[in-house]
């Protein structure tokens, strides 16, 4: 009797036990699922040796995963979780999540081998980008699953079929299954979970090839007649003895097979075997689990998407040798399948035995020559920045190369060598602009901005802090009921007074085109503004232009002031001498490019006002804020050509007049120019090359290069220190490649995504390597800052429209408020 209940007691201590025993397995499988890593992993589409590769080999583009498995062989664990579960495996998974329409190659690793992991991706595929990522989704949130299993139809030491003997990439075949899927709602994936195997297993299949070739037995034979207890300590038991390794192991003799004294012929079917055998025994092996998934809105479609990657598989079957067998998972059992796919659960029940080859088969990152749609290719390239990154300075971006993030900066003076930005709308360049212009503001910076389009003038307005509103100067030529002046005609020095002439004739044959643009009008405009522009306290305005030529009184005013002796002989003898006819025709020819200006209402109480409402060079020594929105919508192109035009002529003139101050007593001064080839001449090569000693430092953001005729393009090319580029066109690309090549092709330069760039930094007077950003996210500003800080500019610097037009109502009188029609010395003033 005692024996019965000690029995039970015995049964109740097992099944306890071994409850006790799956509970803690369980629970450290789960443990240990959590504490990794997932990583995505991509390649660039072409190579920076494209021609190399595709000559390559495609099998010797495939054999090179092969050194990753390598990488794994040894990999382990310790402690309970070692004695439990056996060694750590790393998870591989080919899937497209349930939204979205790219496949990816995903990577999962315990997180204390996780850097290992990034590294030997990298050692094999330098060009990969690898990015640690939130787990992805194949699951549909109210639709259903289906899934299989893979395992071996016969013993593992046959081998599959592998890409040495398919004609092609086995991946093509896999990822067209997963190419059919719809871009949101259905989902699937393909997951190996491989780990070391036990030693002993190589030399289990090289101890039955060895009996294949002294028996001439087929391989289920050989294998019978070594089976018994060397097979349970030669294959289950890491280790063998030594002597016996020996004994199984192939030749010293390299010109001499192993199997050189077989005591039987060989069938060649037995040959094949015995090679296949000894092909897999002769690599590393892992232990496999091959899990299908698939989701979708409703049974028949999983079942079908499930059916397309079963089919994949048929591929790897070498009919005489090892081929897949697929189990398809039912109820429980598919839960169960779901629950370790999700949580990759290595499950040693259905686990296979297979070697590098056959993993490097299943699974492998895509080459060159793979055209199946939807596999997600990185687009553009990464690049490691250059050591040497200024670790002050304004913050450009990040750049994140192999998990490592450094901060993008320019220093002080590489910012005085200029910026050039480039790329399509919509790719980021406003966002950067945004984020720059709100550091140089938040650090107490001088600021201009030149903004064609408005949203960034209106933009920064929100960025201004409350401390700084008394330093906001902001321009809005659409805020007619107190416009703000803007003369170009005003001028202090001699120096000034000719480069104001000249601007303004470049200025127009910009705005013009030049077939209608001739020598007769550059000379009667340069002596028009000279004759305007005789008296520095009381200077003409360009409304005033063609009044100089119909209104006599009002001419001979102007003259009178005139010393230049060659301005005085064009009005006392070349126009003397014209008739009315040509100085009619004349006249037509000068009011049909100055008159449209002149007749505007806006326009006019802006460029007719003789005083600028504000004085660029004290904004530019005093540090304050200037911004212009000169909106396209608002002002109309032509005329905000115009103000750019003349706004950046005035800074020019501004920034060079600092040369009545020492140069280490100059503030630096930052102007901001988006769609920079509006508001540049010829004359900006000055600018690039000489405001860098005026402390003007230009940061200019254009869309393409075709905007920029060829002297603008050689001069910001020639003189602009740091370039960044988003994506642009392929004309674009081709001439940008010479700037950031041997480390950026065209094609990184025409796909790079949204919110990124490269960036080749002029450091410390040195143009350095290119590298690639992800630019900062807009910082939030404050929305009811903005009709407050307007409000302050316009009632500071701007004028009541009633006050302005009654101004050049008087100013247009001069040649009927009885001034006498005699003549007028130099030395005459208005009244």
């Amino acid at each position: 009797m005692l024996w019965i209940v000690a029995l039970v007691l015995f049964v109740a201590a097992v099944l306890a036990g071994g409850f006790f025993w799956d509970r803690l397995r369980d629970r450290f499988e789960l443990r240990r699922s959590l504490d990794s890593v997932l990583f995505r992993v991509a390649l660039p589409r072409v190579f920076p040796q494209e021609e190399e590769q595709r000559k390559k080999p495609e099998k010797e583009q495939i054999a090179v995963m092969e050194q990753f498995y390598a990488a794994f062989s040894r990999l382990s664990d310790r402690g309970m979780r070692a004695l439990l579960l056996g060694p750590p495996h790393i998870a591989l998974e080919l899937a497209l999540p349930s939204v979205g329409e790219e496949i990816a190659f995903y990577v999962a690793a315990p997180r204390f081998f996780a850097d290992e992991t990034e590294k030997a991706i990298h050692g094999i595929y330098e060009a990969a980008h690898v990015e640690r990522i939130r787990d992805y989704n194949i699951f549909h949130p109210y639709g259903v699953a289906a899934g299989a299993s893979v395992t071996l139809r016969r013993h593992f030491a046959l081998p599959i079929k592998t890409y040495q003997t398919l004609e092609t990439d086995p991946l093509r075949t896999l990822t067209t299954a997963l190419s059919k899927l719809a871009v949101e709602g259905e989902g699937a994936a393909i997951q190996l979970l491989v780990r070391p195997a036990p030693q002993g297993r190589r030399f289990a299949g090289l101890r039955i090839a060895r009996q294949m070739q002294k028996s001439g037995h087929s391989f289920e034979r050989a294998r019978r007649e070594v089976s018994g207890a060397w097979q349970f300590f030669g294959a289950m038991r890491p280790e063998m003895r030594s002597r016996d390794r020996q004994r199984m192991m192939p030749s010293h003799d390299p010109n001499r097979p192993w199997y050189a004294e077989q005591q039987q012929p060989l069938t060649p079917l037995v040959q094949e075997v015995v090679r296949g055998v000894e092909s897999k025994a002769s690599k590393l092996l892992f232990e496999v689990n091959i899990r299908v998934l698939a989701a979708a809105p409703v049974p028949v479609q999983a079942e079908e998407i499930l059916n397309h990657l079963k089919v994949a598989f048929h591929q790897f079957d070498a009919p005489e040798l090892n081929g897949p067998k697929i189990v398809t998972h039912r109820s429980r059992a598919l839960k169960r399948l779901a629950y370790q796919y999700a949580f990759r659960i290595f499950d040693p029940g259905r686990a296979i035995t297979l070697s590098t080859e056959e993993l490097t088969t299943l699974y492998h990152l895509p080459n060159v020559s793979l055209e199946t749609p939807k596999v997600r290719f990185l687009k553009a390239r990464p690049a490691s920045p250059p050591p040497n990154l200024p670790k002050e300075g304004i913050l450009l971006g990040q750049n994140t190369y192999r998990g490592i993030v450094n901060e993008a900066r320019i220093s002080p003076d590489d910012r005085r060598r200029h910026l050039y930005v480039v790329g399509q709308t919509g790719t980021g360049k406003t966002t950067l602009l945004r984020e720059l212009i709100r550091q140089d503001i938040v650090a107490g910076r001088g600021v201009a901005v030149i903004d064609p389009h408005g949203d960034l003038a209106e933009s920064v307005l929100t960025l201004v802090p409350e401390e700084r509103a008394e330093d906001v100067i902001y321009f809005d030529p659409a805020d007619m009921e107190r416009p703000m002046g803007l003369n170009m005609l005003e001028w202090r020095t001699e120096e000034q007074k000719d480069f104001a002439v000249q601007e303004m004739v470049r200025i127009f044959e910009k705005l013009f085109p030049p077939e209608i643009i001739g020598p007769m009008f550059e000379h009667n405009m340069r002596n028009a503004m000279l004759t305007l522009m005789a008296d520095p306290d009381d200077p003409g305005t360009i409304v005033e232009i063609p009044r100089i030529f119909t209104d006599e009184v009002f001419a001979r005013r102007y003259v009178a002031r005139v010393t230049d002796p060659l301005v005085r002989s064009f009005w006392e003898q070349e126009m003397a001498k014209t008739t009315e006819f040509h100085k009619s025709e004349m006249l037509g020819y000068l009011i049909s490019k100055v008159g449209r200006f002149v007749e505007n209402a806006m326009m006019r109480n802006i460029i007719g006002q003789a005083h600028s409402s504000f004085d660029l060079r004290r904004v530019m020594d005093e540090g304050r804020i200037f911004i212009a929105n000169l909106s396209k919508g608002r002002v109309g192109e032509v005329n905000a050509s115009l103000l750019g035009l003349i706004l950046v002529g005035k800074m020019q003139m501004a920034a060079l007049a600092r040369a009545d101050v020492l140069e280490a007593d100059r503030r630096d001064f930052h102007l901001y120019i988006d769609e920079f080839q509006n508001f540049t001449t010829e004359s900006i090569a000055t600018i690039l090359s000489e405001a860098r000693k005026y402390r003007l430092n230009l940061t200019i953001a254009h869309q393409f290069i075709a905007q920029l005729a060829d002297p603008i393009r050689e001069a910001v090319f020639g003189n602009v220190g740091s370039l960044v580029s988003f994506r642009v066109g392929p004309k674009d690309a081709e001439f940008l490649a010479k700037q950031f090549a041997p480390v950026f092709t065209e094609q990184d330069l025409v796909n790079i995504e949204n919110f990124h760039a490269y960036v080749k930094l002029m450091i410390r007077g040195i143009a350095e390597r290119p590298f690639n950003i992800e630019i900062s996210p807009p910082t939030q500003g404050r929305s009811e800052g903005f009709a407050a800080l307007r409000d302050l500019s316009r009632m500071r610097f701007g004028r009541a429209r009633t006050e302005v037009e009654q101004e050049i109502l008087d100013r247009s009188q001069l040649g009927a408020a009885g001034f006498s029609e005699q003549g007028f010395t130099p030395g005459e003033r208005n009244a």
